[in-house]
């Protein structure tokens, strides 16, 4: 048996076959075709648009340098693709160091050879460690390259990284300049994944052109290329002197903002004069429905990841928006975030800087910590001028964003109920008295005025079909209370813990423990108050409830009239005088009993006349169809805190008004 001692003996010989022959050594870009995953994230599809990404980038800082002013896209029926621009071309002389080599075949063959490690010959640029056309050049069965430089054409050959000849010159031009790429994908690193899509490539022309408005960007695709059902063009031109602008609205295509204009804006900083800061743009605008987006770029490649320039975009968004609150001083705004402004935005950001610092070589997030104080400084001073010179438009996003935070702030708290009483037994309110059914056909719950109603109606209600939930005086105004204080009401937790469903977006129908949902006030102005405020309460937080036909108004009797032996119940002024005149004998007294609430009922009176099935009359509470605008400004007219807007309403409806008891 070996001694443990023995394991850790350096001195005695290791017998397992490891030697300095097992040390490899891969040379030019071999390390590219054995591990192409490092290079461009892994041989999928989206690798292999990697490879796409990388040619279009190289002829985009071209146009971004301010040397090429067209780019042409062709997807050809062979699987190749080429990217020609008139640029200034690849240099060809012969490289100082590798004398026996262009600087062209450098370029190709070498990993980190490029122009774009210093600022030189690029103030910015997409390519940085001069990976990116050598790795397209490992990964490509064949690749042809043709330079237009110093009335000279050159071209050169290659298969799979490997040169098939010397760099030649095959003629002159006049008037020709630039760089033409052909490859295309090596089949054997690609395998079923070594075609492009047309629209995928497509689409990344087209947000180059956009992203640099300077530039025009021709796209052909061979038409056997594209299938019977893709709406992808074989040729268009992409020229977009607007820029982002024109982006955001393509990709809203046409959906309802929360502001008519959409907040957009340019600052060239020193970096485009040489001397060291950067360039930034910016579209944002916020869609009513729908899920935002944000779509960041740096020195035009795509950083699907985010970064540091969203950062600043973020902090500029969300720090402005909380100064325009406090400016007119809107306190709710407290509770606002970066998630509430940014998250339900649809923004492009593009910025060009210097010395970009990505993480891993498919450059995926933007890493440079000065990027977000550059941002957000560029951003924030034209969003408090954009704000200021738009106060309409500013007040409705404003108050877009806090309803956002509210509704938040309220999931939060439901989940948090949830997290508390997922391990136990359902909890109810403790005033409330439960029906016996377990399904909710059939049952009903009652939301009565006070403990007396409450009582009343307890003892006259049918144990297993209907339930009572008691609320004390009135309940708080939804329309107008901020999300803490609604969550912070007693009667209102109560009631949603009754019924079960969960309110706004989280509302679960489903769970609705009840089939019929009957609010049961006095019939005086304070219960009718009282109702508004319950059907204000479901308007705005259980909207899809009222939808389904559950909200319901019992008209319980004023008056209860009696003469001998006949009794009978009437449930205001005029209904109490057309029974007088039409029900009773003329010849006796009639006692009139005016009820001062259902608390004053007795529970079998109550019960006859309110709540047994058959007896009772019932208002089913429905919202207008086709007029939803139409409904919310009408609630936010008469329930919202805006007094003018009831001021309003009473004068354009007071001629209505047929007969008026003072």
């Amino acid at each position: 048996m070996t001694k443990a001692a023995d394991l850790f003996d350096q001195t005695r010989p290791v017998k397992d076959g490891y030697s300095a022959k097992d040390i490899e050594v891969l040379e030019g870009l071999e390390p590219v075709r054995r591990r192409p995953g490092m290079y461009i994230g892994g041989t999928d599809e989206r690798g292999l648009h990697h490879l796409a990404a990388e040619t279009l980038d190289n002829a985009m800082d071209e146009a971004v340098a301010g040397f090429a002013t067209r780019i042409d896209v062709s997807l050809d029926t062979d699987g190749s693709l080429t990217v020609r621009d008139n640029g200034r071309g690849i240099p060809v002389d012969p490289h100082p160091k590798f004398k026996k080599l262009s600087a062209l075949e450098v370029i190709l063959t070498t990993l980190h050879a490029g122009a774009k490690f210093s600022n030189k010959a690029y103030q910015t640029s997409g390519g940085l460690n001069g990976v990116g056309i050598s790795v397209v050049n490992a990964l490509s069965e064949e690749l042809d390259i043709e330079v237009a430089r110093d009335r000279n054409i050159w071209r050169q050959s290659y298969q799979r990284g490997k040169p098939m000849g010397k760099l030649k010159s095959v003629g002159q031009t006049q008037n020709r300049r630039g760089t033409t790429v052909r490859f295309r994908p090596d089949r054997q690193i690609f395998g079923e994944n070594s075609t492009f899509l047309p629209g995928r490539v497509y689409r990344m022309a087209r947000s180059k052109a956009y992203l640099y408005r300077g530039v025009e960007i021709r796209w052909n695709c061979a038409n056997e290329l594209l299938k019977s059902n893709d709406t992808t063009p074989a040729e268009e031109v992409f020229h977009f002197p607007n820029g982002l602008k024109d982006f955001l609205a393509l990709s809203l295509n046409g959906s309802k903002t929360v502001t008519a204009e959409f907040f957009v804006g340019r600052v060239a900083g020193k970096e485009e004069n040489g001397s060291g800061q950067g360039t930034v743009e910016w579209a944002v605008t916020w869609p009513v429905l729908g899920e935002g987006f944000i779509n960041s770029y740096c020195n035009t490649v795509p950083t699907l990841e985010g970064g540091t320039h969203e950062s600043g975009l973020r902090s500029a968004l969300t720090k402005g928006l909380k100064g325009y609150a406090e400016l007119v001083g809107n306190k709710r705004a407290g509770i606002i975030t970066g998630d509430d402004v940014l998250g339900p935005a649809s923004a492009m950001l593009s910025v060009f800087i210097n010395d970009p610092q990505f993480r891993g070589q498919t450059k995926e997030k933007l890493a440079n910590a000065e990027a977000a104080r550059f941002v957000e400084n560029a951003i924030r001073d034209h969003f408090d001028h954009w704000l200021s010179g738009a106060p309409e438009a500013a007040r409705t996003l404003l108050e877009w964003v806090v309803n956002r935070a509210e509704e938040r702030l309220k999931r939060r708290q439901e989940r948090d109920v949830s997290r508390k009483t997922a391990a136990r037994k359902l909890r109810l309110p403790g005033k409330l008295a439960d029906c016996s059914k377990n399904t909710r056909d059939g049952t009903e719950i009652f939301i009565v005025e006070g403990d007396s109603a409450g009582g009343s109606a307890k003892t006259g209600r049918d144990r297993k079909t209907q339930a009572i939930l008691p609320l004390r005086g009135k309940i708080l105004n939804v329309q107008s209370a901020t999300t803490s204080k609604i969550g912070a009401n007693q009667q209102i937790s109560d009631l949603i813990q009754a019924l079960g469903c969960g309110t706004g977006e989280r509302y679960r129908a489903d769970d609705l423990r009840y089939g019929k949902v009957i609010i049961m006030t006095d019939a005086d102005v304070d219960g009718a108050h009282i109702a508004a405020l319950l059907m204000t309460f479901f308007y705005k937080e259980m909207r899809q409830l009222i939808a389904d036909g559950h909200l319901y108004i019992a008209v319980p009797p004023l008056y209860r009239l009696s003469q001998g032996g006949k009794t009978l119940y009437a449930k205001d002024d005029d209904h109490k005088d057309e029974l007088l005149e039409f029900e009773f004998s003329q010849r006796g007294k009639v006692d009139v009993t005016r009820f001062k609430g259902l608390g004053e009922m007795p529970p079998a009176q109550l019960r006859d006349t309110a709540m047994a099935p058959g007896k009772r009359t019932l208002l089913q509470v429905k919202l207008p169809e086709g007029q939803d605008k139409q409904t919310s400004d009408l609630v936010e007219s008469l329930m919202g805190k805006n007094p003018e807007l009831r001021f309003a309403f009473i004068q354009e409806n007071a001629s209505l008004v047929q007969d008026l008891d003072v």
